[in-house]
């Protein structure tokens, strides 16, 4: 065990976070902590780290359980350089080692067998595992290789933290995390400020991590790969599901519909039993039966199924009618000081175009929104509109110039159009402004609200033309979803700059990657087929650097034929011996998701039949059964994914050893 929460009970107010919250966290356990913007998850996080006290039950840390946390925000470091800060973070070695004695000397005075003497032999692996990793050689290699994996330059080593913006800092923060490998790691939206290039890093770096991790992330696709257990909370309470967030959202689903099923079941058999309560009650012949049925109403544990909070739509106002070309830029030439972003480039944005844009930070997105957004002009070049072509606007800039003494309401009123205004208040309750929010000053907004405000103000702004620079960084699932599926029925085109490859990829049909030192190169597709182009280049581009391959590198004469033809029959045979049972495997794998799904239909069709709905135990069986499927399923799909993950890769070796058939 690396830690665990008992009775844990947290309350503002009048209004209870949780109540008798209980739950273990195992070693090398993924968890993530779900639930809805304030249900508590931060706060959670902050008790297990020791930040905040809980006001009823405890946080059981193991003796020798180190925790290490990264916030959301507030993180600022100066004075040393990156390198010097982050190399500094893991400690002495010479304190290391005396401990390491010292705990030595304790082992030499427990028995064998006992417990205690366990616990320490373990801590002294640990220790001396952190020794070895600590030692000159490779430690400050180490360092550098985590920093170039978040997205830090060579150049950038020797820089003062403080020159660092607040998403560097956090990148600090994890950096020092990432190196110190504590045996518990609570991650707060450590994507938030990563690129999609760090946030491939950082997923690959998870997944090899020694530790448990318990995060908390609005990136689906992060979860996905990386957790096997999802902890809730809604409502004051916690539940369980045993698998990634894809996952719970699916369980979730099935275990209200079943508890729905129920409780309908349930309030039928007591309409019954009341109705004969009340057709009897003055029969004295009937008195003992009105009796017997009154005390088993009285005992009938009521089922409750809690109202999902409100699901709103928001659909953008109607755009004016645009031309064919939306914008355009002709041999756009953009630099700071050094640092040239766009020399000599052209692109023309048209209409229909859907365009996500990625890249490291620091690359020129932002600024390549500026620049067709036409709030910035090119250095030299030119920049031109479409006919007709009508822009919305949003950048995080943009929160900082919301009037202070306005509300939030009069301020998003003051932004919609007259036919539009009366639903102002839902569309705000789709952006997590509900109730009281709304009469809020701008002033006393958070840097996640005014940014939020913002969006809704921009959103509300008739136009054919969106650009939007990180929409999704401060909207919880629900409201992410709310403009995704907007997003997907506007007929006008958008260019948006983000890293949430979940949200991007059902709504984009374009890739532009902005990159250091090179010019924007356009793909077409949405971002996961992006990744796996690029991912495909970098195989290629390692093969080369290796060396040509074998079939390339010694391409057969006239007089090798016959050897050439025995080699070919070899890498033949050395496929099928590999990748034969594998392609076997994923075979039977993808039958049986087909079956369970089937069945899954199936039983969906028996739960709407009234004699199931009326038979308690019936319907019992048949969730068990489904929420069953569900689990095999899950379990399926990820032996499925690393399969393929696996036959991938050994195409890759067997192709770079014997070349592409």
């Amino acid at each position: 065990m690396e830690f665990a929460v008992q009775d844990l009970h947290i309350e503002f107010g009048p209004r209870v976070l949780f109540d008798k919250l209980s739950f273990v966290v195992e070693r090398g356990e993924r968890i993530a902590f779900a639930g809805q913007n304030g249900a508590g998850k931060s706060t959670l996080m902050k008790c297990i780290v020791g930040e905040m006290e809980p006001d009823h039950g405890r946080v059981l840390l193991p003796k020798y359980t180190r925790v290490g946390y990264l916030p959301q925000e507030g993180i600022h470091i100066s004075g040393r350089p990156l390198l010097d800060e982050v190399l500094g973070s893991v400690g002495n070695i010479v304190e290391l080692q005396q401990e390491v004695d010292q705990l030595s000397d304790e082992l030499q005075a427990l028995p064998t067998d006992s417990a205690e003497y366990r616990d320490l032999l373990e801590e002294i692996g640990r220790l001396e595992l952190i020794l070895q990793d600590r030692d000159a050689a490779t430690l400050k290699p180490r360092t550098e290789s985590i920093l170039r994996g978040l997205g830090f330059a060579d150049k950038d080593f020797f820089r003062d933290c403080g020159e660092f913006s607040g998403g560097w800092q956090m990148r600090i923060a994890l950096a020092k995390l990432l190196l110190q490998e504590p045996e518990v790691l609570l991650l707060d939206e450590p994507t938030n400020h990563l690129d999609i290039q760090s946030q491939r890093w950082l997923e690959q770096s998870l997944r090899t991590y020694r530790g448990a991790i318990c995060i908390i992330s609005h990136d689906v696709a992060m979860l996905d790969s990386l957790v096997s257990r999802t902890i809730a909370f809604h409502h004051g309470r916690a539940e369980e599901y045993a698998g990634n967030f894809s996952f719970y959202l699916k369980e979730s689903r099935a275990r209200k519909e079943a508890l729905l099923h129920q409780a309908k079941a349930q309030q039928r058999e007591i309409a019954k039993t009341q109705q004969f309560i009340d057709r009897f009650r003055y029969k004295a012949t009937k008195a003992t039966q009105v009796q017997s049925r009154i005390k088993q109403l009285e005992k009938v544990e009521i089922i409750e199924v809690e109202e999902d909070d409100a699901v709103m739509s928001f659909h953008f106002p109607p755009p004016p009618p645009g031309g064919h070309v939306v914008v355009k830029l002709e041999r756009a030439s953009k630099a700071y000081g050094p640092i040239e972003l766009l020399k000599d480039y052209d692109i023309t944005i048209g209409k229909g175009d859907r365009i996500a844009v990625v890249g490291v930070n620091g690359s020129g997105k932002s600024t390549f929104t500026r620049l067709i957004s036409g709030t910035e002009a090119p250095d030299s070049g030119a920049f031109s509109l479409g006919s007709h072509t009508e822009i919305a606007f949003f950048s995080q800039t943009h929160a900082d110039v919301l009037d202070n003494n306005q509300t939030v309401l009069e301020c998003v009123e003051s932004a919609a159009g007259r036919e539009i205004r009366p639903q102002v208040r839902n569309i705000l309750g789709c952006f997590l402004f509900r109730g009281d929010d709304v009469f809020k000053k701008i002033g006393v907004l958070s840097g996640g609200e005014r940014s939020r405000v913002a969006l809704v103000c921009m959103l509300l702004r008739p136009a054919n033309f969106l650009i939007m620079d990180e929409p999704t960084n401060h909207l919880d699932f629900q409201s992410q979803d709310v403009l995704q599926r907007a997003l997907m029925e506007y007929p006008g085109s958008y260019c948006i700059v983000s890293h949430n490859r979940q949200f991007l990829d059902p709504i984009v049909n374009k890739v532009l990657e902005f990159r250091l030192g090179h010019a924007p190169r356009l793909f077409h597709g949405n971002v996961s087929q992006y990744l796996e182009t690029v991912e495909a280049e970098e195989r290629r581009e390692r093969a080369a650097a290796a060396g040509m391959p074998a079939a390339a590198a010694h391409a057969p004469v006239e007089g090798n034929r016959r050897d050439a033809r025995r080699a070919r029959a070899q890498a033949r045979e050395m496929r099928n011996k590999v990748l034969r049972p594998m392609e076997k495997e994923l075979a039977q794998v993808e039958a049986d998701i087909a079956a369970a799904d089937a069945r899954k239909e199936e039983i969906s069709a028996e739960l709407e039949k009234p004699e199931n709905m009326a038979d308690n135990q019936r319907l019992m069986e048949l969730t068990q059964e489904y929420q069953e499927l569900e689990r095999r399923t899950e379990s399926l799909f990820t032996r499925w994914e690393d399969l393929s993950v696996d036959m991938e890769r050994k195409k890759a070796e067997l192709d770079e050893e014997f070349g592409a058939e």
